[in-house]
């Protein structure tokens, strides 16, 4: 019998300073059977981090990820069709990266864990020439950390102001500063 995935709700309130963003955000999360807590709160990271002021060239939407090798974790789909933006959570391998910059205006990668500087040394040289490309570690620490907030039912806070980034929820906060490891823009 398969394992079926575990259903999150998520409340975001995110205030980003950085790019004049203020909104609510009302998320269903699936937490796939192989997926730690720290990968969701990741890509709800990844989320507030990357959701547009508005939809009009498409919202950001949570894709199949780990459960479709041909999705990323998030996209954002213009009303044509055409990608505008696809997000990685984790240590996605060059041909994926290179595939997805090649099909979408911009690719984030957002890298977590303890293994992510050894896992970039072995790809920067080879994705360099990838221009729509951004790569960003949350330290290990700092995605340990967030993962303790995650609940199957959460009000998170994401204060974003000079790249570092604040997220709150119960009686808890943690500080997050992402560190860009192959800057493409703003993230």
């Amino acid at each position: 019998m398969a394992l079926k995935s575990t259903i999150y709700k998520a409340q975001l309130q995110i205030a980003d300073m950085d790019r004049s963003l203020y909104a609510d955000h009302a998320l269903t999360l699936a937490l796939h059977p192989s997926e730690t807590e720290e990968r969701l709160m990741a890509r709800l990271l990844a989320f507030a981090l990357c959701v547009p002021a508005d939809d009009r060239q498409g919202a950001l939407e949570f894709a199949k990820g780990l459960s479709d090798a041909d999705e990323p974790d998030l996209w954002q789909r213009d009303l044509t069709g055409r990608l505008v933006q696809w997000i990685e959570v984790g240590q996605p391998d060059e041909r994926r990266l290179l595939r997805a910059a090649g099909r979408a205006d911009r690719v984030s990668v957002f890298a977590y864990g303890t293994s992510t500087q050894i896992w970039w040394q072995g790809l920067a040289t080879r994705v360099a020439r990838a221009a729509n490309l951004a790569v960003w570690q949350i330290p290990a620490t700092e995605s340990r950390a967030l993962a303790a907030l995650a609940v199957r039912s959460m009000q998170l806070q994401f204060t974003v102001q000079d790249g570092q980034v604040w997220v709150g929820g119960r009686d808890e906060s943690v500080e997050v500063t992402p560190v860009a490891l192959k800057p493409a823009g703003n993230y």
